[in-house]
């Protein structure tokens, strides 16, 4: 009987826990963006395909709409896909969404550099940061040499897209001197490949998490101070009215009718407001510069039928990155 009683009063115990975790998750989520139920304890984490967790955004705001909320384990997450809703909360709430989200698969880097800190320390870095990118023209070789090493295999890949960047260069730049910045203004098509390389790759799909720094009504939901918030960027990339065949690699995503270069509102690859990259405008012209610099030298060949290249990056959690790939580079006669 001793036995039975300790087992009755184990179940009971169990049962309350689970009732006023359910309870505290429907109260919480009274007036909180719409979403998936989440169990107790462990959240939605079961719903989300973890090896591709921006595919999983895609799915939920199609049932949920732009703005949903997730919960994994007990920490609550609002998600915002599409462009209207992720231009409001970067630009028209900066002040109110500029922390930097806390989740576990980010846990060790808290606190830690320009990226993952907060508060005080973080505009001190960030001001810090962007007087040396001025003075020095210092950047980051984390996102840049990726989006580099893409860069060559698109290229080689397309080859209509490498005669009309060798027609250019020959024409603006010529054999002998070395590109420079203002050469950008006459290159539209360099300028275009740089940046649907950027789109097309889409390094960090679901951007880094922000943080609401105080009590925000967004959209007549109201979004708790410390609720981490997702801003999919490539909802924005991958746009099929901005883009149309946004899974096919075409630069002139990024060109007029007249061949001129198009700048676009949706492209936001290195995110926007108080949280977009620093080294933004200086990775840019790397990429162009460098592109420029190898394309005036030298051919690009694969080693496979270029068919056979498979242009999609690997998704890996919440960012993705290029496949490796071999290439010869021969010098241009």
């Amino acid at each position: 009987m001793a036995v039975l009683g300790i087992t009755v009063a184990l179940l009971v115990w169990i049962a309350t826990l689970l009732l006023v975790s359910i309870w505290k998750q429907i109260y919480r989520s009274w007036n909180l963006p719409p979403g998936p139920f989440p169990i107790p304890f462990f959240g939605n984490i079961f719903q989300l395909d973890l090896k591709d967790i921006p595919k999983s955004f895609t799915k939920l705001a199609k049932r949920f709409g732009p703005v949903f909320t997730l919960h994994l384990g007990q920490r609550r997450i609002v998600v915002l896909h599409g462009y209207k809703a992720v231009k409001e909360v970067l630009l028209n709430h900066k002040n109110e969404f500029s922390g930097r989200g806390d989740i576990p698969v980010f846990q060790e880097y808290k606190n830690k550099g320009i990226i993952f800190n907060n508060g005080p320390t973080w505009k001190d870095v960030r001001r810090f940061s962007l007087s040396i990118l001025r003075d020095w023209g210092m950047g980051k070789q984390g996102n840049e040499a990726r989006i580099q090493r893409e860069a060559h295999f698109l290229v080689e890949e397309l080859k209509k897209t490498k005669e009309k960047l060798h027609e250019e260069i020959d024409r603006v730049i010529g054999p002998s001197r070395a590109p420079a910045v203002r050469d950008r203004m006459n290159m539209p098509y360099m300028d275009a490949v740089v940046h649907e390389i950027q789109r097309f790759i889409n390094l960090v799909p679901s951007n880094l998490p922000h943080e609401a720094t105080r009590d925000t009504v967004f959209r007549g939901y109201v979004i708790p101070k410390g609720t981490v918030v997702i801003p999919t960027l490539d909802s924005l990339l991958f746009d099929n009215y901005e883009f149309p065949d946004p899974e096919t690699f075409k630069p002139e995503h990024f060109l007029n009718e007249n061949g001129k270069f198009k700048y676009s509102d949706y492209f936001k690859a290195f995110s926007a407001g108080k949280r977009v990259c620093v080294g933004e405008g200086l990775a840019r012209m790397e990429l162009f510069l460098l592109l420029s610099a190898i394309l005036q030298h030298f051919n690009l060949k694969s080693l496979v039928d270029p068919k056979d290249i498979d242009l999609s990056p690997v998704t890996i959690g919440f960012g993705s990155i290029p496949r490796e790939f071999k290439l010869c580079v021969i010098p241009r006669s």
